[in-house]
C-alpha cells in the first residue's frame, strides 16, 4: 500500500473518532486492480481503506456493511483493535531498541472474518464471510 499518495492532507472531524472527509488518494493501478479482485469475491462482504491517524479517516470503502453510521463505526474500532495491538506489543517490548508492529491480523467471530493489514499510513481492512 506504499503506493498511495494523499493530495490533501485537510480533514473533516465528526463523532466518534472517525473523519467523513478524507484526502483524495492516487493509487496505483495494481491497487486498484487488486481492491476490484477483493470487492468481486463471492465472500467479501467489503473493504475499508483507511488513513492511520488520530481520528481515523474512511480514504474509500466498498460493501453496504460499511454505508453510513455503520461504517465509521466499523472504522473507529479498526483503528482502536491496530492500537490496541501495538501497544500490547510495545509493552512486552520493554526496553528493546527493536520493537515489534503489527504487519496482518486475522480476527474471526462467529460471523464474520476481518483482515486487517496496517501499513505505516493506512489501514485496509477487508470483511468477509467465512461460511460462503
Amino acid at each position: 500500500m506504499s503506493t498511495l499518495k494523499p493530495s490533501n492532507p485537510s480533514f473533516t472531524s465528526i463523532r466518534g473518532g472517525v473523519t467523513n472527509a478524507a484526502p483524495a488518494v492516487a493509487t496505483s493501478p495494481e491497487l486498484e486492480q487488486s481492491l476490484a479482485l477483493l470487492s468481486a469475491h463471492r465472500s467479501v462482504l467489503g473493504y475499508m481503506l483507511l488513513s492511520r491517524g488520530h481520528p481515523v479517516s474512511i480514504i474509500r470503502h466498498s460493501g453496504v456493511i460499511f454505508e453510513g453510521e455503520q461504517g465509521r463505526k466499523y472504522a473507529h474500532a479498526i483503528g482502536r483493535i491496530v492500537q490496541s495491538v501495538q501497544t500490547g506489543l510495545d509493552e512486552v517490548s520493554g526496553d528493546q531498541r527493536d520493537t515489534d508492529e503489527v504487519r496482518f491480523m486475522r480476527i474471526r467471530t462467529k460471523r464474520h472474518e476481518i483482515m486487517i493489514s496496517p501499513d505505516d499510513r493506512y489501514l485496509l481492512a477487508v470483511l468477509h464471510d467465512p461460511a460462503t
